[in-house]
């Protein structure tokens, strides 16, 4: 099956910080890194690293582009369907990284100029069973159109809704697989998912928004899901976190590809499980996802 990933490439400017200053104060930082990133690269490089066929759909600028597009190709990411702009930057995320987790800022740059035709194309291609990947960090009418004609095609549509925003009508009906962290569960039900008590009514409450399957991811506390096969739960494997950009990420591309070779949705779960919990040792975004072999022998 092929895994479609219509989102963002962003190229990451990355440092360690002691603390967060406040307004008006310089501190001094360490470890400056640039790294390709954007939540739709980074899960097309999970999908790629972890032995699924990715195609990337998206856009990238004078800055950074080439750079963007030839580093998913060596994870084994077909970027045919990856548009290089002129007079644009490339998506730009600077990443501040303060006892482990981080804080993001992002200019969208060519992101904000996916457009319909470039999703049509890349759907051309598709057949009834491939599977679509979206997240927020394109234009959420560029998502909802992408969700609707994929539907059309009988593909398995999956939603990252990340970062968190109101959502269009139209974007949960044409969802198959809605997969959430903790903060955006919260954004989207009012209920912080903290214990499997709390991550059962959540995903309960999102599920009665209309979408058929969905996965919360917890961090630490695991994943939870709430949909046609029930409601289950899958613990955390534990890992001494170093870095968690890009965990989320890898836990999408991880589930999805699991999806995609047959695996049920408890051990796409754990799939993803091990895939993310190997992701944050690591610092980075793409660099840090973990390739098949290594998540097959944890």
């Amino acid at each position: 099956m092929k895994i479609y990933i219509a989102g963002s490439l962003n190229m990451d400017l990355v440092i360690r910080a002691p603390f967060m200053p406040e307004n008006g104060v310089t501190i001094s930082g360490e470890g400056f890194m640039t790294n390709p990133g954007g939540k739709g690269a980074n899960q097309a490089a999970a999908v790629g690293k972890l032995g699924g066929k990715a195609y990337m759909v998206g856009c990238v600028g004078e800055a950074f582009g080439e750079e963007l597009k030839q580093t998913l190709k060596g994870y084994g990411v077909d970027v045919e369907y990856v548009e290089k702009l002129t007079g644009v930057s490339s998506g730009i995320a600077v990443i501040v990284v303060v006892d482990g987790d981080n804080r993001i800022i992002l200019d969208a740059g060519a992101n904000g100029q996916v457009r319909e035709e470039l999703i049509d194309r890349a759907l051309e291609s598709a057949t009834a069973g491939d599977y679509l990947i979206c997240q927020l960090e394109i234009s959420q009418e560029i998502v909802r159109y992408a969700l609707a004609k994929a539907k059309e095609k009988g593909l398995v549509t999956v939603l990252n809704p990340a970062p968190a925003a109101k959502l269009l009508p139209g974007i949960l009906k044409n969802c198959d697989y809605f997969i959430p962290n903790q903060s955006e569960a919260e954004f989207y039900t009012g209920i912080f998912p903290k214990d499997e008590e709390s991550a059962q009514r959540c995903a309960q409450a999102l599920a009665a928004k209309g979408v058929g399957n969905v996965v919360v991811t917890m961090g630490s506390e695991g994943s939870a899901y709430v949909g046609k096969d029930g409601y289950f739960k899958a613990d955390c494997f534990k890992a001494e976190a170093v870095d968690t950009t890009a965990a989320g990420d890898t836990y999408v591309g991880a589930f999805v590809t699991g999806l995609s070779e047959g695996m049920s949705v408890r051990e796409a779960m754990i799939f993803a499980g091990k895939a993310s919990a190997i992701t944050v040792t690591r610092r980075g975004a793409q660099q840090s996802i973990p390739v098949r072999a290594e998540v097959d022998a944890r």
